[in-house]
This record gives structure tokens, C-alpha cells and sequence, in this order.
């Protein structure tokens, strides 16, 4: 792994009608000609990403998007899939060569109302062309700079605006650190890492990977084993680790197989942590002990991939969703990076822990599930609940253990009054 994986990138959206420029700019600000571009209006037609090193940002990823005017019901579906590309942005660049309308001000409007940080770009400044009437009103204090694709004005002061609204992005969006938090200065975390078809040859899968490294930034260290060499892990070392991590589908063995006194959890929780509103997904996890036979579930998954041989989303959870409640489901699955909208006969939502996904995207799919009024949990958090060590397993995480057992003695009416006044 040798690059920023994208999760780990600012996302930074470009939008604006049709010819005004923002592949051209993409290309400019990149110094590349990552997009294609003609005069003819539409050549984007469906988002784009490209990702790259740019200073002072450091690795991005650019969403270039169709034009925001696009006519005709293919247009309509074009529009749509722009908008939906807000859902995946940190930044946004809103693009304009002059004119100032609805399909301007509907872009601020959606983009205030998530609490997406923008700038607007006044393209082909070359043009000497006033300045759009009725922007100043509208803009309040996202900054306006004018600017040139072509002659190559204005895009430092791009680049330092960028930079500005980065930091407004991260302010808006903190994380704690994966796991350096839960240990002392010094501490030890011992990773225990089933080795199987889902980490091929020579690799270990995301969140692996990223809690080795949040324990060499931080200056903790860090022991990791498969499950089969556990007991001799712990015979080895001189005095109990600070933490266990491990994978879901191993934590109800090693849970059984360590001392009660060694807090451990999953990399899949931690990741919930990392990504999105704990508090929020365990809360989804106690909903569902109250699925019944013939209650539908979706499966979300942040990537699409082929379905391997036992499969954790299509075989493994399944199964144990339907032993917990007790017969058969409805099963759907979704995975990509888009959705429109959760169905409302849903009960429950388990989604993969999103070690692709940025924790901005995350916590809108946690938001549309809430406005939905459907509880959304992750993948380790409903494995750790079917097989019975979930409280174990949120032991390093108070508030979290607090929100699940006060969410498990709520009665599934009270649950949705509850969610509604959330909602509201």
C-alpha cells in the first residue's frame, strides 16, 4: 500500500452547468488532463473521480460532475446522479462563466443544508466579465474567487481556499483516532488477524492495516498474531496487552479463550467509532433483537465486490440474523458508493464497516437511515451481538456499552416514538 487509500482522502466536488468549465479546471488545478473536455456541452455525464496529489492539500479525490442544467429526461437522470455525488464530498467547488439562477442557487441551498464547506469559482475570468448579479446576497461568506482554466488565474488562490475549507471539513467531521486512545503511553495492543480468503497473499484487509499504523504514529506498540498462535502470544509476553483487537468472525472464540480482565473489541467497532456515530450503531445493533420472522433487512456494503464462498454479507450475517430471530428473512442487498433512498418497509440495516468510505459519507448514510426511522448497525456489531459478546466487546467504549443497554430494555414502539422525536 504504497498510496493514500481513498477513504483517507479529501473528497472535493465540482458542480455547476453545463460548458462552464469544470473539467478544463479540474485539468488546471491538477496539472493534468485527468478530464476530457470539449466545447460541447455534456461531455461529463455521469460523476467522475480522479484521484491525485495536490499541494498543499496532499492526496484528493476530484468528483467532476454533469452539468447542473441539463435538459431532457436523460438530463433529469444526470442532474440526479450529480446531486447524489453531495452524499460523498468534504469540499465543493461551485462552478459559474456567468449567469447566476436556480440552478445556482438550489447547488448553495443543498450544499448549506449538509454542511458541505464551498467555494465559488467564477471561470473564464479572462472574459473580464462582471460579476454574477445577486451572488453576494446569496454567498454570505463562502469566498468567490475569479479565475481562468486557460490563462492559469486564480488557481493559487483555489488552492489556498481548498486548504481553508479542508480544515473547516475536518473541524466539522473529527474522529478520535482508531485505537491509540485506548492505550496508555507505551501501551501494547495485540491484533488478532484470521488469515483467509478476504486478505490474499502478501496483504492484510483495511482496518488492519490502519490500526498497525495509528500504533506507530502514536507511539504504541503493537503484537499481532492469527488466532491459532493467541495462547502463545499471551504466553510470550511479560505482562497482559493494554487491548485485544481482533476480527468479528473470530470474537466469540477468543473471547472465551482470554481472561475477563483483558479488554478486547473488534477492528470492525472500532472502525464503527472511527467512521460514524457509535453511540448511533449500537443503538441499531440492540433493535435487532426485536426482528421477527418475515421482517426485511438490508445488507450494505461501501464497495461492490464478488461474492466469495461463505460470504459475511450474503451467507454468514444472514444466518445469524435469522437464528437471532428466530426464522426466515427478507433479505436485500446493496453495494456501491450511491444510494437514493432506504425503503420503508425496512426494519433494520447492517452495513459493512466502511473502510473505504470517509467518515463524512458514512455519517450520511447514519442520517438517512435516522430520517427513515430504521436502525442502522455495522457488521461487527450485529456479529458480536448474535454470538453473544457484544457488552465484552464494547467494555473499552462506556458511553457506547450506556446507549446499547438503554436502547436493548426499549420496547420496539417506544423505539420508533424514540426515533421519531430524534428525527424531528
Amino acid at each position: 500500500m504504497q498510496e493514500a487509500p481513498r477513504a483517507l482522502r479529501l473528497h472535493i466536488g465540482l458542480f455547476g452547468r453545463r460548458n462552464v468549465g469544470k473539467s478544463s479546471l479540474l485539468n488546471a488545478l491538477s496539472g493534468q488532463n485527468a478530464a476530457l473536455v470539449s466545447p460541447t456541452p455534456g461531455t461529463t455525464t455521469d460523476p467522475v473521480e480522479k484521484v491525485m496529489e495536490m499541494p498543499p492539500l496532499g492526496p484528493v479525490v476530484f468528483v467532476d460532475t454533469a452539468g447542473l442544467d441539463d435538459a431532457g429526461e436523460l438530463g433529469r437522470l444526470r442532474v440526479e446522479r450529480s446531486l447524489q455525488a453531495l452524499a460523498r464530498v468534504d469540499v465543493a467547488l461551485l462552478i459559474t462563466d456567468g449567469p447566476w439562477g436556480t440552478a445556482e442557487e438550489d447547488a448553495v441551498r443543498l450544499l448549506r443544508a449538509r454542511h458541505i464547506p464551498f467555494m465559488v469559482v467564477c471561470n473564464k475570468a479572462d472574459t473580464d466579465a462582471d460579476l454574477p448579479e445577486g451572488m453576494a446576497a446569496t454567498l454570505q461568506d463562502s469566498p468567490c474567487i475569479r479565475a481562468s482554466a486557460l490563462s492559469g488565474q486564480g488557481l493559487d488562490a483555489i488552492r489556498k481556499a481548498l486548504a481553508d475549507l479542508a480544515g473547516r471539513a475536518a473541524d466539522s467531521a473529527q474522529a478520535a483516532p482508531l485505537l491509540a486512545d485506548l492505550l496508555p503511553s507505551q501501551g501494547l495492543a495485540l491484533l488478532v488477524t484470521p488469515i483467509d480468503t478476504g486478505a490474499p497473499r502478501g496483504r492484510l484487509i483495511m482496518p488492519q492495516v490502519q490500526a498497525i499504523r495509528d500504533c506507530l504514529d502514536n507511539g504504541r506498540l503493537c503484537m499481532v498474531v492469527t488466532e491459532a498462535r493467541l495462547s502463545a502470544a499471551l504466553a510470550s509476553l511479560g505482562k497482559a496487552p493494554d487491548l485485544l483487537v481482533c476480527d468479528s468472525q473470530v470474537v466469540q472464540a477468543v473471547a472465551h479463550a482470554i481472561p475477563q480482565s483483558l479488554p478486547m473489541t473488534t477492528f470492525s467497532i472500532l472502525m464503527a467509532r472511527l467512521k460514524g456515530d457509535l453511540s448511533a450503531l449500537v443503538r441499531g445493533a440492540a433493535a435487532l433483537t426485536r426482528l421477527a420472522p418475515g421482517d426485511a433487512v438490508l445488507i450494505q456494503e461501501a464497495c461492490s465486490h464478488h461474492p466469495q464462498k461463505d460470504d459475511i454479507g450474503r451467507v454468514k450475517l444472514p444466518r445469524l440474523l435469522e437464528k437471532l430471530a428466530g426464522g426466515p428473512l427478507r433479505f436485500s442487498w446493496h453495494g456501491g458508493r450511491d444510494f437514493s433512498a432506504y425503503d420503508a418497509d425496512c426494519k433494520a440495516i447492517v452495513h459493512c464497516g466502511g473502510c473505504v468510505m470517509t467518515r463524512r459519507q458514512m455519517l450520511v448514510r447514519q442520517g438517512a437511515a435516522a430520517e427513515s426511522c430504521i436502525p442502522m448497525t455495522n457488521y461487527g456489531l450485529a456479529i458480536s451481538l448474535a454470538q453473544g459478546v457484544l457488552r465484552r466487546a464494547l467494555q473499552p467504549f462506556p458511553y457506547a456499552l450506556r446507549a446499547f443497554e438503554e436502547a436493548e430494555s426499549l420496547t420496539a414502539s417506544h423505539e420508533r416514538f424514540m426515533m421519531e422525536e430524534l428525527k424531528k
